[in-house]
């Protein structure tokens, strides 16, 4: 080999051991080196979350399981491995707290409120609670097991207004998704779901009648990737990580 075509080898080879930190990774692929994440989060933050996973600073790779708080809760307490849990309640935070499996204090990093979703163009004319009791509409609500449920059904209370729902779903995702469809004429989910959703509109509920949603997130004590876990909880609470979760409809803290 000529020194002209050792230099354009070697040229050649720079980049990979460059991605890998300068230095080489041995046996072991590159991308296994780097700091991972198992993140348990509210079906409500998939939109933020998935950017933000996206995002992260140091190359970790967060790896994403969405449901109902109360699914995830569940989970977390049969021995489902994560690393992190981000609740959309500070109630059932406060029940993985109560059984020793968070360290630490949990950290609230974003407040929601809730809002009434109706399909585009509001064809049934709805403008508030008071119009979800209407006789001959199809409301869709999340159970009350569900924070998005509890939340509606104080929201509900405070108005004075008496709903029958036509189903209970488990993911406040699921309320968002059969209004969308037209399978259902209202439902009420989160501010965060209208906006990040583009297939439905948003009727505002009005603070003396609304609820504000606490979302705390903290470390597993069976977490397996602590490193990881840490990234991720401090990009989340930094101000680009904030600046995400407001661009997704959050408040922000």
């Amino acid at each position: 080999m000529t020194k002209f075509a050792a230099f354009i080898l070697g040229l050649a080879i720079l980049p990979v051991v460059a991605a890998c930190g300068g230095n080489s990774c041995g046996d072991m692929p590159c991308a296994q080196r780097m700091p991972s994440a198992t993140i348990f989060a509210a079906s409500s933050l998939k939109p933020a979350f998935d950017k933000i996973g996206a995002q992260l600073d140091g190359g970790v790779r967060a790896t994403f399981n969405y449901a109902g708080s109360q699914t995830l809760t569940s989970q977390i307490q049969q021995g489902a491995q994560a690393d992190v849990f981000a609740s959309a309640d500070t109630s059932h935070m406060k029940t993985l707290q109560d059984a020793g499996l968070i360290v630490g204090t949990p950290r609230v990093f974003a407040h929601n409120r809730l809002e009434i979703a109706v399909e585009r163009g509001n064809p049934k004319g709805i403008h508030g609670l008071a119009d979800l009791a209407r006789p001959g509409l199809v409301i869709v609500l999340a159970d009350p097991s569900v924070p998005a449920g509890k939340y509606a059904q104080q929201a509900l209370a405070t108005a004075g207004v008496n709903v029958k729902p036509a189903s209970l779903e488990l993911q406040v995702t699921a309320v968002l998704t059969k209004v969308a469809l037209g399978e259902a004429d209202a439902g009420i989910v989160y501010v965060s779901d209208i906006v990040t959703s583009g297939k439905v509109d948003g009727i505002a509920i009005p603070d003396d009648q609304n609820v504000i949603a606490d979302y705390p997130i903290a470390l597993l004590k069976a977490a397996q990737n602590e490193d990881g876990a840490q990234r991720f909880i401090s990009f989340l609470l930094s101000a680009p990580g904030q600046y995400i979760l407001f661009g997704a409809g959050f408040q922000t803290v």
